[in-house]
């Protein structure tokens, strides 16, 4: 009987309103059906405070693509964009970085965008993005909030995790939340 030692992802959400940018990601670690941490940090803010960053996947994966795509921002003095179309060619392109499983979410107070393995810059139409196993519970439920509440984007972000958190088993209710 084989295993499964697959880490399973997390959920990511970022959300935008009335210039706030807010994105917020539980901290729940599994290994197989273990949790091993229920308090990873995978929201962080890079480039002197001026853009959130938040992964799915493979923690060390992820970890790696954090530390290049804040190598892109700072070669290309911070422009969100730029650095992730570069990221996303390197991570398409090179044989080591193929085989990384893991996404990013990315945002600054202008941009958000979604990043993956298979070359995706993908930029949401609308004012909130996910990533992560419990991703789409939690974009439902920040999509909802943004149409019928005056809610601003870090209490959507935070409220929309917890409801991905009781409805997705790789998802906790230890949150961390970053705004701009």
């Amino acid at each position: 009987m084989s295993r499964d030692m697959t880490i399973h992802g997390t959920t990511i959400v970022c959300v935008r309103r009335n210039g706030q940018v807010a994105m917020g990601g539980d901290g729940q670690m599994t290994l197989g059906n273990q949790i091993i941490k229920a308090g990873t940090k995978k929201v962080r803010k890079l480039y002197d405070g001026n853009v959130l960053v938040g992964f799915a996947g493979a923690t060390a994966d992820a970890m790696t693509l954090m530390e290049l795509f804040e190598k892109k921002l700072q070669e290309y003095s911070g422009n969100l964009m730029r650095a992730s179309v570069e990221l996303a060619k390197m991570w398409r392109t090179d044989r080591m970085l193929q085989k990384l499983e893991a996404m990013l979410l990315v945002a600054d107070r202008e941009h958000t965008i979604l990043l993956s393995g298979a070359g995706d810059v993908i930029e949401p139409e609308n004012d909130a993005a996910s990533i992560g196993s419990g991703s789409g519970f939690a974009l439902a439920a920040a999509r909802a909030y943004l149409d019928v509440s005056s809610l601003d984007a870090e209490a959507i972000v935070r409220r929309s995790l917890l409801i991905a958190s009781e409805i997705c088993i790789y998802t906790d209710n230890i949150l961390t939340v970053e705004v701009l």
